[in-house]
Parts: C-alpha cells; sequence; structure tokens
C-alpha cells in the first residue's frame, strides 16, 4: 500500500518541526465477538439459487505487542428448485504477528454438515520488501512465494482505516487471506465513502451497534473488491461492503459472489477490554 511513502512523509516533518502537525495516535483495534444474521440481498439467474440464509460469528483478539487472533464462522444455507438446500460450513483460525509480518492459518469447509469440502493449513512470512513466502501443510504440502508488496487481513484493515482517517477515497493493495486452497494472492480495490461522524445515521443502525462502546466512534463506507492476482479479467471474484468503525468493528455487510449477494445485519456485539499495549 503506501507503507513506504508514509514513513518517507514522516521523515520529512522531523525536519520541519514548526510545520508539523501532532501525530495521530496509531490503530487501536478492539477486541470482539460479532455474529451477523445472513439473507439475500440478490439472486442470481445463472445458479439458481432462489433464497439463502445463514450467520457468521467472528471472535477477533489480541493487540500490536502479543499479535491478533480471528475465529470466524460462516454457515450459509442456499436453496433452489433446481439442486434443492446446500448447506455450506466455513471456519477459520487465523493468527497475526503484531507487526504484520507473518500469519498462521487453518480453516475447514463442511458441506450439508459432514462432508469436509476442503482444508487448509499454513503459515506465510513477508520479506521487509514485502515479498510473499508461503508454506502450506494442507491440503498438500507445497510452497510459493509471490512477488510485489503483500499485506494480510489485519494489516489491510489498519490501512483502510487510515486511509479513512486521511480523507483517500481508494486504496489498492495485494492481500493474502489463505483462503480458498491457500494457493492465491489477491489484488484488491477498497473503495471509502465520506466519513460518518459519531451519532449520525442512528436510526440505521442494529440495536447492538447502538451500545456506549461505540457511541464515540467514527466509521465509514467501505467497498473492497477482490481481484485475481495479475489478470486482464478486471470482473471482482468477490465484493464485500460494509460500514468500518475507527476501532476495526463492522456493520452493514453485503456480501457479492458475483452469481448471488447476501446481507450481513449485526445481531449481537460484545466488546471487550481494550489493551494496554501501545504500539
Amino acid at each position: 500500500m503506501r507503507f513506504l511513502a508514509v514513513a518517507s512523509g514522516l521523515s520529512i516533518v522531523l525536519l520541519m518541526p514548526a510545520l508539523a502537525e501532532t501525530a495521530k495516535p496509531s490503530v487501536q483495534l478492539a477486541p470482539h465477538r460479532a455474529v451477523y444474521d445472513l439473507s439475500l440481498l440478490r439472486a442470481g439467474n445463472s445458479n439458481g439459487v432462489e433464497n439463502a440464509r445463514g450467520r457468521i460469528a467472528m471472535e477477533f483478539g489480541g493487540d500490536a505487542c502479543d499479535g491478533y487472533t480471528l475465529k470466524y464462522r460462516q454457515v450459509t444455507i442456499l436453496n433452489s428448485s433446481e439442486s434443492g438446500s446446500n448447506t455450506v460450513d466455513i471456519q477459520t483460525a487465523t493468527y497475526e504477528t503484531g507487526d504484520g509480518r507473518s500469519m498462521h492459518f487453518k480453516s475447514t469447509s463442511l458441506r450439508q454438515g459432514l462432508i469436509k469440502d476442503g482444508e487448509v493449513d499454513g503459515d506465510a512470512k513477508l520479506t521487509p520488501q514485502g515479498t510473499l513466502n508461503v508454506d502450506l501443510k494442507q491440503p498438500k504440502r507445497a510452497a510459493f512465494a509471490s512477488n510485489g508488496e503483500t499485506v494480510f487481513p489485519t494489516e489491510h484493515l489498519k490501512r483502510l482505516i487510515e486511509a479513512g482517517r486521511r480523507g483517500d477515497t481508494t486504496l489498492a493493495v495485494k492481500v493474502y487471506d489463505g483462503s480458498n486452497k491457500g494457493d492465491k494472492v489477491y489484488d484488491t480495490l477498497g473503495l471509502i465513502g465520506r466519513k460518518i461522524e459519531p451519532g449520525a445515521a442512528a436510526a440505521s443502525l442494529e440495536d447492538p451497534a447502538r451500545q456506549e462502546s461505540l457511541a464515540s466512534v467514527p466509521r465509514w463506507p467501505v467497498t473492497i473488491s477482490y481481484y485475481e492476482e495479475g489478470t486482464a479479467d478486471r470482473v471482482p471474484v468477490y465484493t464485500i461492503s460494509f460500514e468500518l468503525y475507527e476501532n476495526g468493528i463492522s456493520r452493514a455487510l453485503k456480501l457479492d459472489y458475483g452469481d448471488f449477494a447476501l446481507k450481513g445485519d449485526l445481531k449481537s456485539l460484545d466488546v471487550q477490554a481494550p489493551s494496554p499495549c501501545q504500539r
């Protein structure tokens, strides 16, 4: 993304203290548990999906001192008059170091609650230049590298928040999250809308988003499109939209898979005490 540019800018500011503004604090992500209820937003024509429902349950924890953990589970039930009911259950656990340089990931995908559709297990590391090195244990032992600056999901989230703070409207970066079979890096384009000040547009908030822990936190409308790395075809394979709070919490999800789209309403939210870490 713009890490090198920001670092260069800071060095210039240090040489001109008379003109420097007060530095904004680093992004502090809130440890939290959230549940989203899924429903069909748009039906597709090609795959015959006529109805859908499901749930996302996630737990995010840690800090820049000890690293970040994420446990994520998405269960989606897709209904079609042609193929009947199909249940997809995706469970993911990740750990990212606080400096954003390495990540361990493991995910399992089930269909109809029983059939193991896929398992991914591996480790990824970034060189100081941002080159990605991945060591996969599942679905089969393999190793690969990808050139060009790449970031992991938590660092991507932080950079989106930093971009929103600056008033930037776009953010393009390569992201590796270990998804699919763990063998793909995605080109992403993030579109960031105008900041929503605390207390604004309160009528649209779900009840869990009205709690005191979010009352003074600004947020931004964000849309992220994921593209196959380096391909000429710029049709995204996946697009997600949401409102992103400055502490990393999200609401008003929209998951666009191309053939159909889901929306996710925040059902419950448990925000935990902030970390004393000052990094």
